[in-house]
């Protein structure tokens, strides 16, 4: 068996994309014989959260610990040299087909409570091409007794074109980003994009900056949608869309591992429901009530 489980195949056109069991992961997406995100081998385990779908919480929850309606909790501590709770809780998990045709895939997991998160949840992810690009939806429901907290995003890292994240141009109509402590990347307030050359809302080249930071204040489109664009030097690229109404919030990340194979080779874009630390924090935190189902969808498309 691969480290990532089954593999799923869709094609749409001159779309193709590789989702996994593992995780329900994106592990590939290509327009004709142009990748769109950083792919890995079905024969690798996957690398770090590279494509996962990120449940009940996207990012960190500091120390692991947060307070719901007076109940003290904690969970694992799955970033260990930070000491936070990162990226939900079925990123690892296999997860079961609940429906496939040539161009989409259902896949479900059922998140089964214990006393870090004593929420059953019925999750669920959709994938489907078509001439438009990839919709990627997810969605949980709330199948216990009480109210659930609860947020949501996913982790692709988009690729442009030849080169490295050094080498693109990102667009991103966000006017204000969540400044972070350097030793722990924790919530230390918001700030305008600008007081730290964050400001992407004119297109410009990454070059060699640094971001791991949650950016908010998305300015939509007339149609409601935010577009993260991000283009290579011969103009072509890929773009992120979402409903900012559903996802204030998203999280980018330049892949900075020196030493590593995949340093800056692709540029994390992941629209959230929330930003980090939300369980504790409660900005703008999903409560699902008994029976209550919340689903948002953002799409990944060439240029």
């Amino acid at each position: 068996m691969n480290p990532s489980g089954f593999q799923i195949e869709l094609a749409h056109g001159a779309y193709t994309a590789v989702v996994t069991e593992v995780g329900a992961t994106l592990r590939e997406l290509r327009h004709h014989d142009h990748a769109l995100v950083v792919p890995f081998g079905a024969d690798e385990i996957r690398p770090n959260f590279r494509g996962a779908v990120l449940q009940p919480w996207p990012n960190r929850v500091a120390g692991g610990a947060y307070t719901f309606q007076g109940d003290e909790r904690q969970l694992p501590l799955t970033e260990p040299d930070r000491g936070n709770a990162l990226h939900g809780l079925v990123a690892w998990a296999r997860w079961q087909v609940a429906a496939q045709s040539a161009d989409t895939v259902e896949l479900t997991h059922q998140l089964v409570p214990f006393t870090g998160y004593p929420h059953p949840l019925d999750l669920r992810v959709r994938y489907a091409l078509d001439d438009a690009g990839l919709h990627w939806t997810v969605a949980a429901t709330n199948t216990g007794a009480g109210p659930a907290p609860y947020g949501t995003g996913p982790h692709p890292y988009l690729v442009a074109g030849a080169g490295r994240v050094d080498d693109w141009s990102l667009e991103l109509p966000a006017a204000e980003y969540l400044a972070v402590t350097p030793d722990r990347l924790l919530p230390a307030g918001v700030e305008p994009v600008d007081s730290a050359g964050f400001d992407f809302r004119t297109p410009r080249r990454l070059g060699d900056i640094f971001i791991d930071h949650a950016f908010t204040a998305l300015a939509p489109g007339a149609d409601g949608v935010t577009r993260a664009v991000v283009r290579a030097d011969d103009g072509r690229g890929v773009v992120c869309s979402w409903n900012v109404a559903e996802c204030p919030w998203v999280q980018i990340h330049t892949a900075d591992r020196p030493g590593e194979a995949g340093h800056r080779i692709g540029l994390a874009v992941e629209p959230m429901t929330c930003p980090p630390d939300a369980f504790n924090s409660g900005t703008d935190l999903v409560v699902l009530e008994p029976g209550q189902t919340h689903a948002t969808t953002w799409t990944i498309a060439a240029l």
